[in-house]
């Protein structure tokens, strides 16, 4: 008899775990599938069970910021920072979301200690031109440049990147190098308006010596 409770007990366990690693999956999975709301809610729900579960701030972060709620995305991230203090995840999402909510010197705080954390993060080229756009918003090129050509270096193929890479140099009135990498940009994509109207711009500055 006392076998066969101790076997039930065994396989409710199984079952009520089973069941929970299921839903955490389904949170990520709605979050992949552009599922927002029901990953926030799912996610939630596991917080309210187990309230140290990283994962599950994460991907509430991720998702939050993704619906543009980059307050509920800040507030669920300090939250956690709480918990655990150097998950590097969570302090990319801060940051993120501290650049969305124009909080400039808070958001390259935490790119900068994801970067220290993270160097090989999944997240680190992001880190990088986040890091890239706030230096531009402080005028502040060359360490914009920098920035930018990190970003690039871990992720070559993105127009866009190149294109502010570009824009970097030519505020820093390094007409050669931003028009190499406005031409890279438009390697990518020819009809990508930003470089052009870049690299015409810098064409220009450097025909007029």
């Amino acid at each position: 008899m006392k076998n066969r409770i101790i076997i039930l007990s065994l396989a409710i366990l199984l079952v009520s775990t089973a069941a929970f690693a299921q839903e955490r999956a389904d949170a990520l999975l709605e979050y992949k599938n552009g599922n927002y709301d029901k990953a926030i809610e799912i996610c939630l729900s596991e917080i309210e069970r187990m309230p140290r579960n990283m994962d599950s701030y994460v991907v509430l972060g991720w998702s939050y910021i993704k619906k543009g709620e980059f307050q509920s995305a800040l507030n669920s991230g300090n939250d956690a920072l709480k918990i655990s203090r150097y998950d590097a995840r969570i302090i990319e999402i801060v940051a993120e979301a501290n650049y969305y909510l124009g909080k400039n010197l808070e958001s390259l705080k935490y790119f900068e200690e994801y970067t220290v954390i993270a160097p090989t993060g999944d997240r680190i080229e992001l880190a990088y031109f986040f890091m890239g756009e706030i230096f531009i918003r402080l005028g502040e090129y060359n360490h914009a440049d920098i920035a930018f050509t990190t970003a690039v270096y871990h992720f070559p193929n993105s127009a866009r990147w190149w294109s502010r890479l570009g824009y970097a140099r030519e505020m820093a009135e390094d007409w050669q190098y931003s028009l190499e990498a406005y031409e890279k940009a438009l390697q990518l994509n020819s009809s990508f308006t930003e470089a052009v109207r870049g690299r015409d711009r810098v064409e220009k500055q450097l025909e007029a010596g």
